[in-house]
Formats: structure tokens, sequence, C-alpha cells
């Protein structure tokens, strides 16, 4: 597993750019073949590359609040405290892997940016809780563990695809029209892949541990993580209010007041519609909402989004490129012969199938499952009417493929490492070896039960 991981980091370190860099080789790739295979002219591509440019500007500001908004609640007071008290559960390295991958899984499911930070800040607190109490823990290993919420996000309340086409406005609309949860989410497929992969996982990364006496006692780093990008949680920023501004900004009335008048919308929203009524708006509000009521404070609940945002900033810069490529394709007429290649290999059945490897194939050059979706959507959405699929299982199959590979795409992975302190190649082999095995279930689940 150890040289499984450091092969992957090293083919990355070597030939995978960074995801901006993918970007930009992205868009020219798209150039080429539209000059190809569309009917426009380098001139006129250009041009189409910059009207769309500007087109999901909205979108991204979506997708850049999810991980804030997920990021400033696992940094919250109370939560933390949370993942203390689970961290003193374990009472060996089996089930200190197991409950971590369990804790990172569920939290995934909820929102794939708490599940991120908490899932590291949890292995960190496991494997220094367990070196108190003597107990020997393969760190790497309880790493892995807490980036499985990547692995299954994209099946759970926070998937990008699915919230953004049951969001009133989204850029596909006027070709799919607003595809509602139950029709995606909430498919009995992905509900059996998801109740699968939280069996699987935990007892497959269980199963890795080594003996007591062959763990590799790696140091977890302190509680200022290890650096890096994406690395660390944010802190309070002062105990102290001496002016009327920062009064305001410490006021626990102030918060309150924001906090009432989000439940004033969100407590009839949920019961009049459940979470089958959620899309990205009222996601994004629920979990900034949450945010602020455990912080307690806008000072601090701002200190924390500071730290998200850095995170986020590949996601502010990558978007509009995505944009530009989905005008490129679109206008050209690209978008039409992509999707009439996918039609001519597949059947009704097998065609999920191969839109989700081509997602968890594209996941490396679009790291983001939104931006992934601005690429791929267009194409999905016209394949599946040709072959009369439902449109909602082609949403799906992007979604699990693009989940599927994040556990050997290092570009989510920096947030874990920072926190962590370790390298991409300390945890890659672990998760490549669980992709594996959810690759399998997915691959089941989607060509035999959608």
């Amino acid at each position: 597993m150890q040289r499984l991981g450091n092969w992957f980091a090293e083919f990355s370190r070597r030939w995978v750019p960074d995801a901006f860099v993918f970007a930009v080789l992205l868009t020219f790739a798209v150039y080429v073949l539209a000059l190809v295979f569309g009917d426009h002219g380098p001139l006129q591509l250009v041009t189409d590359w910059y009207n769309g440019f500007w087109e999901l500007l909205e979108f991204a500001m979506q997708m850049t609040l999810i991980l804030v908004t997920g990021y400033a609640l696992a940094a919250s007071p109370p939560l933390r405290r949370g993942l203390e008290r689970l961290a003193d559960l374990p009472r060996g390295g089996a089930s200190a892997v197991a409950l971590t991958a369990l804790t990172a899984g569920l939290l995934g499911l909820l929102h794939w940016g708490l599940g991120l930070i908490a899932g590291a800040l949890l292995a960190r607190e496991v494997a220094t809780r367990a070196r108190g109490r003597g107990i020997r823990v393969h760190f790497p290993l309880v790493a892995a563990a807490g980036y499985v919420g990547l692995g299954i996000w994209h099946s759970g309340l926070s998937g990008s695809a699915p919230l953004l086409v049951n969001t009133e406005g989204h850029f596909l609309q006027g070709q799919m029209g607003i595809v509602p949860l139950a029709e995606t989410t909430f498919l009995p497929f992905n509900l059996i892949f998801v109740v699968v992969a939280l069996v699987i996982a935990p007892l497959l990364l269980a199963r890795m541990h080594p003996r007591a006496e062959e763990a590799e006692q790696i140091e977890p780093p302190d509680e200022e993580g290890g650096g890096g990008q994406g690395g660390g949680v944010a802190t309070q920023v002062r105990t102290t209010s001496a002016t009327p501004a920062q009064r305001l900004a410490d006021s626990r009335l102030v918060v309150g007041l924001v906090v009432l008048a989000g439940l004033v919308f969100l407590v009839p929203f949920f019961v009049q519609n459940g979470v089958i009524g959620f899309d990205i708006n009222v996601l994004n509000f629920t979990f900034l909402v949450a945010g602020l009521a455990m912080h307690g404070t806008l000072a601090r609940y701002a200190s924390a989004v500071g730290e998200g945002a850095r995170a986020a900033s590949g996601v502010i810069i990558q978007f509009p490129f995505y944009a530009g490529i989905l005008g490129i394709m679109d206008a050209s007429g690209l978008v039409t012969v992509i999707a009439g290649w996918f039609v001519a290999i597949s059947t009704p059945l097998t065609y999920p199938f191969w839109t989700m490897v081509s997602a968890a194939a594209v996941n490396f050059a679009v790291p983001s499952g939104g931006g992934q979706w601005a690429v791929q959507g267009p194409v999905v959405v016209q394949a599946t009417k040709s072959l009369g699929v439902d449109t909602g299982t082609g949403v799906m199959a992007v979604a699990l493929g693009d989940q599927l590979t994040n556990m050997v795409q290092p570009f989510w992975a920096l947030p874990l490492l920072g926190i962590t302190g370790l390298r991409a190649g300390d945890v890659l082999g672990y998760t490549a070896a669980l992709m594996l095995a959810l690759f399998a279930v997915a691959g089941v689940c989607i060509t035999f039960l959608s």
C-alpha cells in the first residue's frame, strides 16, 4: 500500500499539472476539437469562449460558499469538542481507523466541506489521544480514513450536480428543466451504493491496519496543523472587546438575531419540503446559519470563513475557464458531436456506466464536482435524451465517477494533508485500494439497479 501511494504521489507530482493549469490546457484542447468537429471558425470560437466566460458566475459563487460554509462549521468550537469526545472511543488501531472512516463518510454525505475538514481534524485527534493512552495506531491509515467523505460526497446532500439541477434558473434548465432530488440523490441505486460504501470503507481500511508492533508511529502535528495549502483551522481572533466596533463583532445578540431570522425561513421550509426540497441555495443558507450559531459571534465566524476562503481560491479562478469551455462546446455544436460519440458506443443499459467511467477520468482534469458538471452536463443531457435514459440517472453517473477518483486525486486532499502534516504518498495507497472497491460497487449499482 505504501509503495502504491508513493507511485501515485510521484506520478501526480511529475505529470499532473496544477488544477488551474489543467483548466487552461483543457480550454485549448476543446478549442482544437471545436475547430475540427464544430461549425465555427477560429475567430468565432474565441468570441464563443469569451461569451461563455461569464455564464457561471452565480454557480461559481454557490460552489465557493459550499466549501467556505462547510469549512467554517467544521472549525466551530462545539463541533471540535464533539470530535474530541469521539476520539476517546477507540480501544485499538483497527477501531480507530473504522471510527474515523465512518464519521468522515457520514459527515461527507451531509456536507462535503464539513466531511473533509472534520475528517482530517478527527484523524489527528484520534492519533493524538491514542498515543496518550499507549495505543499504537498507523497514523497515515487513520488520515486516509479521514478522507473517506470525499469518496462518497456527491451521492449525498451537498452533491453539486444533483443540487444544481434542482435549483431554479440553473444553466441547463432550458434543456432538462428542474430535476428534483427524488430523481437523482434519492434514487434507489444511489442509496444502495451509499449504504454499501459506508459498510465497506470502515471495514476495508480497518482490515489494512498492521499489528500493533508494526504500526507506523508518525507524530500527529500540533493544534495549529502542519501548515501547507488549506492547512490549519481558524482560531478565535481576540479575547477582549475594547471598542464599540469590536463589541458589535463579538456580540452574541447580533449573531443571535441573524440566526433567528434564518430559522424563521428554514423551519417552515423543512416542515413543508423536507430534505427532498434541498437546492444549492438552501444548503448554503442552512450551513451559514448553523455556522453562525455554533461560532457564537460574527468575529469568530469571519475568522473561520477567511481560512475557508483560502481553500476556495482554486474554485474562484477556475470556474470562468470552465464556463468558457462550455461556451465553446455549446456555440460550436461540439456538445452534439461528443454526445453522438457516447450514443454510438452505448446502449441504454451501458450508457450510465460509461458516463461514470468518463467522469472518473475527467475528474483528474476538472477536480471540482460543480466544474465537472459544467463541462460534462450538456453532453449528458443530449446523450440521455437520444438513448431514452432518465436524465437523473445521467446526473448521478457523473456524480459517482467524479467522487470515486477523488481517492487518488491530490487536489482536494490538500486541506487534509495540511492538517495532518502528511504527504500525499502517505495516504494515497490506502485510498486507492478503497477507490477500486467502491468503483466495483458503483458499477454494479448504476448498471443493474438504475
